[in-house]
């Protein structure tokens, strides 16, 4: 359960400037699918089992998820390369060899890719040729992945901090030092960047001056990345729980102690959460209180973060690689594949684009599914 609960907002609503924010959550091309990281997408889902539709190999390891925008996929390898594919055949477009290994996911906006590398540095590179166009480095490697809004890079790294760096130039606009190594990718959100750390602190900043809102802290680390919807965070925890939590001050909503460590990031439908837990149980719970709707088994431990299309629900096991979909209303399992093997800590989360579902495998590298 929380141990401790800070909201500034309470005492300094008043005094924070108001940030006029677009509404980005509709942005496909970053980790989880938008900028609110609810791992939900548009579209019916394949509810019957589907073929690989193509292939490419990328050298292991392969730990981060694909980005998919304008008709390419992009991901990065624990090896140290950053690979752009065709997303209708999988012929290689473009690569990159830089002497970071990459875990973080990408975020792509307009012609700009945005990823940070464990080498300490953010990168922006021309998602048309791969060409560098800025870095900025920071004192820890970065496991994060970037959100990108309103001309401004978010972003975490191991050296405690939470980085707004400027989409053109990388220039540090702020960074907050949330106390704890960020491996959390950050969520944006009516104005608000909500991030968790491995001392298990959520902290939630002005977007725009990099002021603190609230912060809550839990039981032990935080891996997660928030979701947000409707004024809601939902995240959780090595403690085992799952916290839903406004907003707005932090507030805590309910939790829900679910029997194992979460490593996964939660997705987020108009009624349901879904969380893969580290024993490999899918749980689906209401989002109005956390009640749970029903569970279902992935065959071994889940790093992985499920995501929805339509009434379908994906999630990814360590062995094998096992993809399995569910029915999101009842939990009954539609059908399962064998992707091969994933990466401990960092398994690659399904993507869906174009009525494609795209994965990174350890032993394959990408894979479309159609």
């Amino acid at each position: 359960m929380l141990r401790k609960w800070l909201s500034i907002a309470m005492l300094f609503a008043l005094l924070l400037p108001v940030t006029a924010q677009e509404d980005d959550s509709s942005l496909k091309t970053t980790f989880r699918g938008g900028l609110n990281r609810t791992g939900v997408y548009e579209g019916e889902g394949l509810r019957t089992e589907p073929d690989v539709a193509w292939s490419s190999d990328v050298p292991r390891p392969v730990r981060t998820t694909p980005a998919v925008a304008d008709e390419r996929i992009f991901i990065g390898s624990e090896e140290g390369t950053l690979y752009a594919f065709d997303a209708q055949d999988g012929a290689e477009l473009w690569r990159l060899d830089i002497a970071s290994p990459f875990v973080s996911t990408p975020a792509v906006v307009g012609t700009t890719l945005y990823i940070g590398g464990l080498d300490k540095y953010v990168y922006a590179f021309s998602a048309e040729t791969g060409e560098k166009l800025w870095e900025s480095l920071t004192f820890g490697g970065v496991y994060s992945s970037p959100a990108v809004s309103d001309g401004v890079v978010y972003i975490g790294s191991l050296d405690e901090r939470l980085y707004a760096l400027d989409a053109l130039t990388g220039e540090a606009l702020w960074s907050f030092d949330t106390g704890g190594q960020v491996w959390s990718s950050p969520a944006v959100a009516d104005g608000v960047v909500v991030v968790g750390n491995r001392a298990g602190v959520i902290t939630a900043l002005d977007a725009q001056t990099g002021a603190l809102v609230w912060q809550a802290e839990a039981d032990e680390g935080i891996d997660a990345t928030p979701a947000v919807a409707d004024g809601v965070v939902y995240i959780g925890s090595y403690d085992q729980n799952l916290y839903a939590l406004s907003l707005e001050n932090g507030r805590p909503l309910w939790s829900v102690d679910t029997g194992s460590i979460i490593y996964a990031s939660a997705a987020v439908t108009d009624e349901t959460v879904y969380i893969t837990q580290y024993d490999g149980v899918l749980l689906a719970l209401n989002r109005a209180d956390g009640a749970e709707l029903w569970r279902a088994s992935v065959g071994s431990i889940a790093y992985s973060s499920p995501t929805v299309v339509g009434d379908v629900v994906y999630a990814l096991s360590e062995a094998g690689g096992r993809l399995y979909a569910f029915d999101a209303a009842s939990g009954e399992e539609l059908w399962f594949v064998v992707t091969g093997t994933q990466g401990d800590y960092r398994s690659s989360s399904p993507v869906w684009a174009d009525d494609t579902l795209y994965i990174g495998s350890n032993s394959e590298g990408v894979i479309a599914y159609r």
